[in-house]
């Protein structure tokens, strides 16, 4: 998928650059070519309406500066006698050459036009008495001209490899999110696929063994409670997999309100306390009073408890939970702090990603590894940030969200 994707953004972008170059260099050289056309036109008729005494010995008074065009100019009496005169670049005596040269022009209805069999470019001025042909060479026109396509086409050649090498780049960087993006998606429909798997087959054995009627009432029992048992937990998860899936599509915009965060947080603790006190842990509170944000209370509350939970999971036992909230300018940090495995800078960035669990030895099968990515989520739809931190063997997990 991502070969397709990065090939169908090199074709976009050299779809692009090629229309571009053919707009550009298609005006370049149609703006070349009538100015070039447009100067030699009006030496020419500077040539043709001036007496036929002064035109071989002066140049025009607007003639362009820039012109030098071999030229020449043919007068018809109005018996048909040719008189011709001009630079040496031309044979002028060829009177045939001449005579069907005028009887080209003549078969034109145009007061100007262009030869092509000859390269000539004429110009017909008919003052009664004698007409006047002028016409100009525009074989050096013609060399101008496909000198300009030859190096557009050089020019454009070496642009297009060019933009080629650049589009690879770009293409390769574009999609570096979404490779990284799609491996995640793979990763955590391999983990599901495994998490879910493992519920499944000791449910399914419990079936088949409460299914056997050799087995007695009380072990039948037991098979029942496993089943029940390992239900509950594969709810648990299927409702976590929900949960992400929904801050991920983001389709339910949260309400927020003023939220008292000191009084959820203390409240949040209180059933905590006894879950501590069970497990010969201290869970104390340093909280500023009076701590308001916006944000939804449920979402705020989740946060908090999968916080608390995290730190009665993992920190040693006979040791303290600190659960801090202040004020830091116009934002406030929550943080849970306890002794436990430190954690590697790996770990830190790793542990809000799903399915990630550091210690899988004190993995009690209640856990599945997805509750910090879900307050990950619920942090960012509240435009806070979620952290954390190891030092001198205590882990501490931050929040912080605009006051």
């Amino acid at each position: 998928m991502l070969k397709r994707l990065r090939i169908k953004f090199i074709a976009v972008i050299m779809s692009i650059v090629t229309v571009l170059f053919i707009v550009i260099f298609g005006l370049v050289l149609h703006l070349t070519k009538q100015n070039i056309q447009r100067e030699s036109v009006q030496m020419m008729r500077g040539m043709a309406f001036r007496p036929p005494a002064a035109a071989p010995m002066n140049k025009p008074d607007n003639m362009p500066e820039n012109i030098r065009l071999p030229f020449f100019t043919v007068n018809i009496s109005e018996d048909g006698e040719l008189t011709a005169f001009g630079g040496d670049y031309f044979d002028l005596t060829d009177k045939d050459m001449l005579r069907r040269l005028v009887d080209a022009v003549n078969e034109r209805s145009k007061e100007t036009g262009v030869l092509s069999e000859y390269d000539l470019r004429y110009m017909k001025n008919d003052n009664g008495r004698m007409k006047t042909i002028v016409f100009a060479d525009i074989s050096s026109e013609k060399a101008m001209i496909n000198g300009l396509i030859r190096n557009s086409v050089i020019i454009g050649l070496i642009g297009y490899v060019i933009f080629f090498l650049i589009s690879l780049i770009l293409a390769k960087w574009v999609t570096k999110p979404v490779e990284k993006t799609w491996n995640e998606q793979k990763q955590f429909i391999a983990d599901a696929s495994h998490e879910l798997k493992t519920p499944l087959t000791v449910i399914m054995t419990n079936a088949e063994m409460l299914s056997d009627k050799s087995y007695s009432e009380k072990d039948r029992d037991g098979f029942t409670k496993n089943i029940l048992s390992t239900s509950k937990r594969m709810r648990g998860l299927v409702e976590s997999l929900l949960e992400l899936a929904r801050l991920d599509n983001n389709r339910a915009q949260i309400k927020l309100d003023e939220v008292d965060l000191s009084k959820l947080v203390n409240d949040s603790m209180l059933p905590f306390e006894p879950l501590f006190y069970e497990n010969d842990m201290e869970l104390s509170a340093d909280i500023d009073n009076d701590i308001k944000v916006r944000g939804n209370k449920d979402k705020l509350r989740q946060v908090v408890n999968i916080l608390l939970d995290n730190a009665l999971k993992y920190s040693d036992p006979a040791d303290k939970v600190t659960v801090a909230l202040k004020r830091h300018s116009s934002e406030c940090i929550l943080s849970v702090s306890g002794l436990g495995t430190p954690l590697s800078k790996e770990d830190c960035e790793n542990i809000f990603k799903r399915f990630y669990r550091v210690d899988q030895a004190r993995n009690d099968g209640q856990s599945y590894g997805l509750g910090l990515s879900i307050a990950d989520s619920i942090i960012r739809e509240h435009n806070g940030k979620i952290w954390a931190e190891s030092e001198n063997g205590y882990n501490t997990f931050y929040v912080s969200l605009t006051l």
